[in-house]
C-alpha cells in the first residue's frame, strides 16, 4: 500500500484527519467514512485491532548465550520481533496494523506534523512509511508538507498480549498534530491489540504435534511406536501436514506444557493475518516449555509464558489438559463468538489454576473461563471427563461426556449374561509387565469400584449441569461415552484377590512413567495439600481407557485411545459401545493403543498429544 495522491484525496482538506480500520475489512478508508464510526472506542464488534509482534519472523532470536549456555526462561521469553525498533523484513511488516491519515490537499510550506502515542506507549511501537522503508516514530519525528498533502501510511505494533489489565488494557491511543502557521488542528484514533484466543474443535485440525521419547529401553520402543502409530492415523484423517514433534526434553504429555492459540487481525486485502501463540504452561520446572522458543517459535509462531510467583500453585492443575474450549455460543443474553475456556479446579479446597494464567485469559475479554469441579480426579483435568464434538446440528457441536454408570452396566450386563469370569482386560502383557489378571466379577466384587464410579458419576453430572447452564446445551445434545474411573489407592476383595488398583501400583515402581513430570507434580501436590494428610476427597483415574480423552481430527474422526476391555463374543464390549456412542454423535473413530505408554500414567491419547487448527475466520463473528 503507498500513499494516497492529492488526486484522491478529499477535495479543500486542512485538518488532521487519522483513521484506522474499524470495520476490520482490511483497508483503511481515507475518501469516505466507513472507517470513522467507532474509531475513538472498542468492541467485539468493532474497532481497530493490532497484533502483539511477539513470533520471530527472521528465527534471529537465541537459544544460547555466546559461550553456548542455554539462556534462562526469562531471556527466551524477551525476543521477539517488538523486542527492537526494527520492522525486519516484509513477512514482519505485514504484522502490523495500518493507521493512514487523510490527505491535507490545502496545507500550507512551513507546516508540519506529529506524532504521539497518548496511551498504551509502554506496550506499542509505531512506524512511518517514507522513501519505502518503515522508520520508527520518536518524538522528534517531523511530517513534511509534502508528506500531509500526499498521505501518511503508519504502522503500530504491540509488544505483548494484555496480561493484566490493571497494568494494561490492551488499548492504544495515536494523536495527530498539524501545525500550520498560527493554527494547529489534531486528531486520534484507537485501537486494541488482538485478543489471545485459544482454539476449539469446530476449526479444522491442521497439524499435530507429539513428543518423541528418545531411547531404545522397552518403553521408549512403545512411546516411538505411538508416535508412528498416530502419524498413521493423523493421514488417514486427510491432515497433510506431517507430525511436528518435540525430542528435546522427554516429557511425553505434550497436551499439558503448552495450549496452541493464536491472534489474528484482517491485513490489507481482507485476508487474515493470524499469528499462532503457544502458551506455555505456569510450571516453572518443566523444562520441554522451552523447546517451544528453541523450535516452534519462528514466522507467525510466538510464545507466551506468564508465571505466578505470588504464592503457592497446584502443579497439576497448571497443566494445559486442564484447559479446553467450548466452541463458540450464545446463551441468557450472553455472547462467546470465539469459544469460552474452561478449567477444572479442586472445590474441595479451594485450589485453582495459576492466577496469572487466568488472570491474562479473562483479560482477553472474550473467553472468560468457567471452572469446573475436578477435585475427585487425581490429575484433575477436564479433558479427563470432558470433549466438545462437532455436529451437523444449529448450535454446530455437541458436548461429549464420560458415562461411569455406563461402563458399569456393561460390566454388570456381561456378568448377568454368565461372563463374569471373563478377563476384565484384554491387553497382553509385556516384558517385565505382566497383563492384568482381574475378571469382571472380581472388578464387580471390588471394595470400591461400584461405589467411585457412582461418586464419578455425581461429579460429571454435577459439571454438566453447570455446562447446560452456562451453554443451554440439551439433554439431546450431549453424548454420554461409557467410562469406568478406579480411586489411586488400595482395592482388593474380601479374598485378597487382585482387583482394579492405582497406576502407580501397576507400573511396579520400575518402568520409566513412574517418575514423568505428570506423576511428580501430582505427588507434590498431594504432599502439599491438607498438612500433608491423606486427602478426604476419592481420586480416581481411567480404570478402562479414557475414550473421551482423545482427539477431534475431523469435523466426522475422533480418535480415541484403544479400550483393551472385556472381549465377549469375540468383541470389546467397550469398543463395540464407544464406537456406537460416537456414531450416533455422526462421528467415526478410530483406536490408538496407548496402554503401557500413556493410560498407565493417568492419562490417554489426548494427554500425549496437541493440535493446531485453521484460525483463519474473524473471530468476532463466530464460527
Amino acid at each position: 500500500m503507498t500513499p494516497l495522491s492529492p488526486a484522491h484525496a478529499a477535495p479543500g482538506t486542512t485538518s488532521a484527519d487519522l483513521r484506522v480500520d474499524t470495520d476490520r475489512d482490511g483497508r483503511v478508508d481515507v475518501q469516505g467514512t466507513t472507517d470513522t464510526a467507532g474509531e475513538d472506542s472498542w468492541s467485539t464488534n468493532r474497532g481497530a485491532v493490532m497484533l502483539p509482534n511477539i513470533d520471530d519472523d527472521t528465527k534471529r532470536c537465541r537459544t544460547k548465550d555466546a559461550k553456548g549456555k542455554p539462556l534462562s526462561d526469562a531471556r527466551l521469553a524477551a525476543c521477539n520481533d517488538a523486542a527492537d525498533a526494527k520492522v525486519n523484513g516484509s513477512a514482519d511488516a505485514a504484522d502490523l496494523a495500518r493507521i493512514r491519515s487523510v490527505p491535507m490537499t490545502k496545507v500550507r510550506k512551513g507546516a508540519h506534523g506529529s506524532l504521539k502515542v497518548t496511551a498504551g506507549a509502554k506496550y506499542t511501537r509505531l512506524f512511518l512509511k517514507r522513501g519505502g522503508a518503515w522508520v520508527p516514530v520518536t518524538a522528534k519525528t517531523r511530517l513534511t508538507p509534502e508528506e500531509l498533502r500526499a498521505g501518511v501510511e503508519f504502522g503500530i505494533e504491540a509488544t505483548d498480549v494484555i496480561r493484566d489489565p490493571k497494568k494494561w488494557d490492551g488499548r492504544a491511543v495515536v494523536r495527530l498534530t498539524v501545525t500550520a502557521g498560527k493554527r494547529t488542528t489534531s486528531d486520534q484514533v484507537t485501537l486494541r491489540v488482538a485478543p489471545l484466543l485459544t482454539h476449539h474443535h469446530l476449526q479444522k485440525a491442521q497439524q499435530v504435534m507429539v513428543t518423541r521419547v528418545p531411547g531404545k529401553g522397552q518403553w521408549e520402543r512403545m512411546q516411538q511406536k505411538f508416535v508412528n502409530e498416530l502419524g498413521k492415523e493423523v493421514k488417514r484423517a486427510g491432515i497433510t501436514q506431517p507430525l511436528i514433534t518435540f525430542d528435546k526434553y522427554g516429557d511425553p504429555w505434550a497436551q499439558d506444557f503448552v495450549e496452541p492459540a493464536y491472534v489474528s487481525m484482517t491485513g490489507p486485502g481482507g485476508r487474515r493475518q493470524v499469528m499462532r501463540v503457544m502458551l506455555r504452561s505456569d510450571q516453572r520446572d518443566r523444562e520441554a516449555g522451552r523447546e517451544l522458543f528453541e523450535k516452534v517459535r519462528g514466522r507467525n509462531v510466538g510464545v507466551v509464558q506468564a508465571f505466578d510467583r505470588s504464592g503457592p500453585e497446584d502443579w497439576t492443575l497448571n497443566s494445559m489438559g486442564n484447559l479446553e474450549t467450548i466452541p463458540p455460543y450464545a446463551h441468557a443474553g450472553r455472547s462467546y463468538p470465539a469459544g469460552r475456556i474452561i478449567q477444572g479446579w479442586r472445590k474441595d479446597t479451594g485450589e485453582k489454576p495459576s492466577k496469572a494464567v487466568r488472570t491474562m485469559l479473562k483479560a482477553q475479554g472474550l473467553q472468560d473461563p468457567l471452572l469446573l469441579d475436578t477435585s475427585w480426579l487425581s490429575v484433575g483435568h477436564v479433558d479427563e471427563f470432558v470433549q466438545f464434538l462437532p455436529a451437523g446440528t444449529p448450535r454446530g457441536w455437541r458436548i461429549g461426556i464420560a458415562d461411569p454408570q455406563a461402563g458399569l452396566k456393561l460390566l454388570r450386563d456381561a456378568q448377568k449374561a454368565g461372563h463374569g469370569k471373563t478377563k476384565m482386560f484384554s491387553v497382553p502383557g509385556v516384558k517385565g509387565q505382566p497383563a492384568p489378571k482381574e475378571t469382571i466379577d472380581k472388578a464387580l466384587a471390588s471394595r470400591h469400584l461400584v461405589a467411585d464410579n457412582e461418586m464419578a458419576a455425581r461429579r460429571i453430572e454435577a459439571n454438566l449441569a453447570i455446562l447446560k447452564r452456562e451453554t443451554g446445551v440439551t439433554d439431546a445434545e450431549v453424548v454420554r461415552v461409557p467410562a469406568l474411573y478406579t480411586r489411586d489407592g488400595e482395592a482388593t476383595d474380601a479374598s485378597g484377590d487382585e482387583v482394579p488398583v492405582p497406576r502407580l501400583t501397576r507400573m511396579g515402581g520400575k518402568a520409566p512413567l513412574v517418575d514423568t513430570l505428570r506423576e511428580r507434580g501430582q505427588q507434590k501436590w498431594l504432599a502439599g495439600r491438607n498438612g500433608g494428610k491423606a486427602a478426604k476427597t476419592v481420586m480416581t483415574s481411567a480404570y478402562v481407557p479414557g475414550a473421551v480423552n482423545g482427539v477431534v481430527l475431523g469435523p466426522d474422526r475422533y480418535l480415541a485411545p484403544r479400550q483393551w476391555g472385556p472381549v465377549v463374543g469375540g468383541k470389546d464390549i467397550f469398543t463395540e459401545a464407544v464406537s456406537a456412542a460416537y456414531r450416533r454423535a455422526g462421528l467415526k473413530v478410530s483406536y490408538l493403543d496407548d496402554w503401557y505408554t500413556y493410560h498407565l500414567g493417568m492419562g490417554e491419547v489426548h494427554c500425549g498429544t496437541n493440535t493446531l487448527r485453521d484460525a483463519n475466520a474473524a473471530w468476532w463473528k463466530g464460527r
